[in-house]
């Protein structure tokens, strides 16, 4: 149970210090070249990881309660793997990590409306997010830009490896812009990526007896 707890606190540390620094500290949308090939390009994300969204407010609030569901199941897993006298690494720290990047975004989803005073809103009379000016602070809970779980995500990491804007005399695609990796994301959604990859090239390891669920 240690080990769970400390990947998890650790996780969420990292999540939260670092989409609080952006969000205090960044106007949306704004990004800043950290090295060649890495940005920090702050965007809220209603949804799911990575910028997916779907279905406006009501596919929010399924979005939460799925990552409520998630988060209870992998509880009862860890109490049945450690009552069974599992403890392998292979299993228990890839599942921590997908574990604490499910909190990480949940978290945002359900309170950062409550305790910051600007953020992305959906307006239902023209059925789309509306996005604000400005930094966002924090304030007393409860009086926040919007309610409970009307929050978005913060993302902020960017890895454009190619970003390029093809001339105009290029033949085909001249004028267009090329960029490989534009998707933008945080920390909670790197743990479950890796989690997961995690289990899947460990997976005999981690699951040497097949799925016991």
């Amino acid at each position: 149970m240690k080990k769970i707890a400390f990947v998890t606190f650790i996780i969420l540390l990292i999540d939260q210090v670092s989409k609080f620094y952006i969000k205090t500290n960044f106007q949306l949308g704004e990004s800043v070249d950290v090295f060649p090939g890495f940005k920090l390009t702050f965007v809220e994300n209603p949804g799911m990881a990575y910028g997916f969204h779907f279905g406006g407010l009501i596919g929010k609030y399924f979005l939460v309660i799925v990552r409520i569901f998630l988060i209870g199941g992998m509880v009862y897993l860890f109490r049945k793997w450690l009552k069974e006298g599992i403890h392998g690494n292979y299993l228990l720290i890839p599942m921590a990590m997908i574990f604490a990047g499910a909190i990480g975004n949940l978290i945002d989803g359900m309170f950062y409306g409550l305790i910051f005073d600007s953020g992305t809103v959906y307006d239902e009379s023209i059925g789309r997010w509306i996005d604000y000016g400005g930094v966002s602070k924090v304030v007393p809970f409860g009086e926040g830009y919007s309610h409970f779980m009307k929050g978005c995500v913060v993302d902020m990491l960017h890895f454009p490896l190619v970003d390029w804007n093809v001339p105009e005399n290029f033949p085909l695609i001249g004028g267009k812009h090329i960029e490989f990796f534009k998707y933008i994301f945080n920390v909670a959604d790197s743990a479950i990526t890796v989690g997961a990859a995690l289990l899947l090239i460990f997976r005999k390891k981690a699951f040497p007896n097949g799925f016991d669920f």
